[in-house]
């Protein structure tokens, strides 16, 4: 059976540079609080009508595509990871699809946020192995920008994120020592609504044992999309911060050894960690934790704050860019997030 390879990646940021110093123009915050919690210094913004979730995935997807020594009209299948997409409904696949003129091939799309192209990466790589498909665009894209709360309220979370995209084109490989190993997925939806957007929605009293019973009409009407919604801000999304923190440093470990152990490896014999981009701080107790030198850890947080599912194959492909990723070595990648959800994959480049 042969492993799946990553063929081609590229990646997409948006021209617009916005420093922490930038964002005291809207709230009360300052670069030290920003850099002191998060590691980050600047992110970028997409341009807020003329570049959408899907056309900066686009712009990483042709370079991908490039890369791999194919064309938009080879590619048999897409697997679009983002938490936010164009429109609620259609997903961004097939806008992709429409938008690069490919065939009328298949597109899926993947909800798994911070974890998301790690999930797509599964996805993708069983796929390959089944012999069903040959050529998977595999997409992480994100625009947050749009959606999140400029004002002191909402600084603690709106001060992390960041927009960009990053693509990778999987194929076969029969070649000795290269390819994806394996893939490790995890959720555990009890603490979902700690790191959570949770309208517009249906949900009602999701996470309790109410129902529609228990409530009169205009209870009800104040559920969902409101007047008071917008003026309580609920339509933003909600971090408790210390309780993420405090299970990603232990998820982020055990998926990366899980990883690590199912192929007889151990954490000496990693060449590069590719973390997801979710908080310097983070990044940095995960390393500590499993003795790993500076240069087999590779952060670009700093530059471009959270861009969920698109912050692996951001970083991935700037690593690579910069030579820090060579053929033969041994690549984890590895993610935690809403859901929460957890996942890593190791692969020989």
């Amino acid at each position: 059976m042969p492993l799946s390879k990553i063929a081609g990646i590229g990646k997409y940021v948006p021209a617009n540079i916005v420093t922490n110093n930038d964002l005291t123009k809207y709230m009360e915050t300052n670069d030290e609080w920003i850099q002191e919690r998060t590691g980050i210094q600047e992110r970028r913004y997409a341009h807020r009508t003329e570049e959408t979730t899907t056309t900066m995935a686009v712009e990483a997807a042709k370079i991908a595509i490039e890369r791999a020594g194919t064309t938009a009209e080879e590619i048999d299948f897409i697997i679009f990871a983002t938490l936010s997409p164009d429109y609620y409904f259609p997903g961004c696949g097939v806008l992709v699809q429409r938008a690069m003129k490919m065939k009328e091939i298949g597109a899926l799309d993947i909800r798994n946020q911070c974890s998301g192209f790690v999930y797509a990466l599964s996805v993708a790589d069983q796929f390959i192995k089944s012999g069903m498909y040959k050529n998977i665009l595999v997409i992480g894209s994100e625009k947050h920008s749009f959606g999140l709360d400029f004002t002191t309220r909402g600084r603690n979370v709106s001060v992390i994120f960041g927009d960009g995209a990053g693509a990778v084109v999987l194929q076969p490989t029969e070649k000795e020592g290269q390819g994806i190993l394996s893939t490790h997925l995890h959720s555990d939806g009890e603490s979902a609504e700690m790191l959570a957007m949770y309208n517009p929605g249906t949900h009602a009293n999701h996470w309790g044992t109410q129902n529609y019973a228990d409530f009169d009409e205009a209870e009800i009407a104040q559920m969902f999309l409101s007047k008071k919604m917008m003026d309580n801000a609920q339509l933003y999304p909600f971090m408790d911060g210390p309780a993420v923190f405090k299970k990603a440093v232990v998820k982020f470990p055990e998926v990366i050894m899980e990883a690590l152990s199912k192929n007889g490896y151990t954490t000496t014999d990693i060449d590069m960690l590719i973390p997801h981009q979710a908080n310097l701080r983070i990044s940095q107790f995960v390393q500590q934790k499993l003795k790993l030198a500076d240069d087999k850890v590779y952060n670009n947080i700093q530059h471009y704050g959270n861009t969920t599912a698109a912050s692996i194959p951001i970083a991935l492909c700037e690593a690579w860019e910069k030579g820090k990723i060579k053929e033969g070595d041994l690549v984890c990648l590895a993610a935690f997030g809403s859901g929460f959800t957890w996942a890593s994959a190791l692969m020989k480049w």
